[in-house]
C-alpha cells in the first residue's frame, strides 16, 4: 500500500535521530492551548509540538485532558486561547472535515464503526473524501464512477492485506471480537492515506496478544509509510517502548515532556501518574 508522501519541512530545524529513525521538522505546533466548558477548564496553557515521522504519545490519568487535546487537533473542539500551526500555517476554526481534507485521520476511544456493515465496506468509508464523482453517479455505478470505485477498492484491499484481515473482509463488523473491531477502525483511518494519524487508546480492552499485534501495526505504519502518529495510551510498557517523545498531562496541565527516559525520571510525572513502582 502506497501512502501519500509527507509534506515538505515547514521549519528550518535540524532533523534529529530518535529511536533509530530519522525524525523531521515540526509539522504540528500547539502553542498555549486553553479549553474550557463553562467554568470547567479542560486544558490550561498547553504547548508542545509534533515532528514529521515520529510517534508522539500523550499520557496522563483519566480526566487529564488527553482526548480533549486530540479533539482540538482535529477540530472537534475550538480552544478559547492559543494557536495551532499545521505545516507552518495557523489554523483558525478548523472543522473535522477540513482536518480530514488536510490529511489528518483518527480513531476513537469508543469504537465508532458501522456494526451492520462488512469489514470491507467500513474501511471503504475512509475513502469518502478522495472520491470525486457525485452521489448519483456512484448510485448508478457506471462510467467514471465505476472506474473510481474500483480504484478505491484496490486501495482498501491493500489496507486489508496490510492488517492481515483478509479472511474477515466480508464479515459484519458487529460479529467480530473487540480486538478485531479495533483493527478495522485503524484500517478505516489508514484508508484515508493520512499524513498525521491520531490514535485514541487503540489498545484499550485488548489482551496481550492483541496489544502485540496492534503495536506491530502502529510501528509498521510509522516506519513503512512515514506516517506521523499522535498516540493516547494507558499501557506504559507500550508507550515507553514505541514512542519517540511523550507529553504528560494532569488535570488539564502539562507536567512533563521529553523522550521516554526523561519522562520516566520526572518527579512530577512519577507523583501524578507513574508511581514509585515505575
Amino acid at each position: 500500500m502506497m501512502m501519500n508522501d509527507m509534506p515538505q519541512a515547514v521549519q528550518a530545524q535540524e532533523p534529529t535521530q530518535v529511536s533509530g529513525r530519522r525524525i523531521g521538522d515540526v509539522v504540528l505546533d500547539l502553542q498555549n492551548i486553553s479549553l474550557s466548558f463553562g467554568g470547567v477548564k479542560a486544558l490550561t496553557n498547553i504547548s508542545f509540538d509534533v515532528r514529521e515521522h515520529e510517534i508522539r504519545s500523550i499520557i496522563g490519568p483519566n480526566g487529564a485532558g488527553k482526548s480533549s487535546m486530540l479533539n482540538v487537533i482535529n477540530g472537534v473542539y475550538h480552544p478559547q486561547e492559543g494557536r495551532i500551526l499545521f505545516r507552518g500555517e495557523e489554523r483558525r476554526r478548523m472543522e473535522p472535515h477540513m482536518a480530514a481534507a488536510q490529511g489528518i485521520a483518527r480513531t476513537f476511544q469508543n469504537i465508532a464503526l458501522f456494526k451492520g456493515m462488512s469489514v470491507l465496506d467500513n474501511i471503504m468509508t475512509g475513502r469518502n473524501l478522495k472520491m470525486k464523482c457525485g452521489l448519483l453517479a456512484h448510485a448508478l455505478y457506471w462510467g467514471r464512477a465505476q472506474k473510481e470505485e474500483i480504484a478505491h477498492r484496490v486501495k482498501v484491499e491493500e489496507v486489508i492485506d496490510f492488517l492481515e484481515i483478509q479472511d474477515i473482509r466480508k464479515t459484519p463488523v458487529g460479529a467480530l471480537p473487540y480486538g478485531l473491531q479495533k483493527r478495522v477502525e485503524l484500517g478505516r483511518a489508514l484508508a484515508a492515506e493520512p499524513n498525521l494519524l491520531l490514535l485514541d487508546e487503540p489498545m484499550a480492552g485488548m489482551n496481550v496478544e492483541e496489544k502485540q499485534d496492534m503495536c506491530r501495526f502502529i510501528l509498521d505504519v510509522n516506519d513503512q509509510f512515514g506516517t506521523t502518529i499522535v498516540l493516547i495510551e494507558h499501557d506504559m510498557g507500550v508507550v515507553m517502548d514505541i514512542s519517540d517523545r511523550v507529553v504528560v498531562l494532569d488535570y488539564g496541565k502539562k507536567i512533563g515532556d521529553g523522550v521516554p527516559d526523561e519522562v520516566r525520571a520526572n518527579e512530577d510525572v512519577i507523583r501524578a501518574y507513574l508511581g514509585t513502582s515505575h
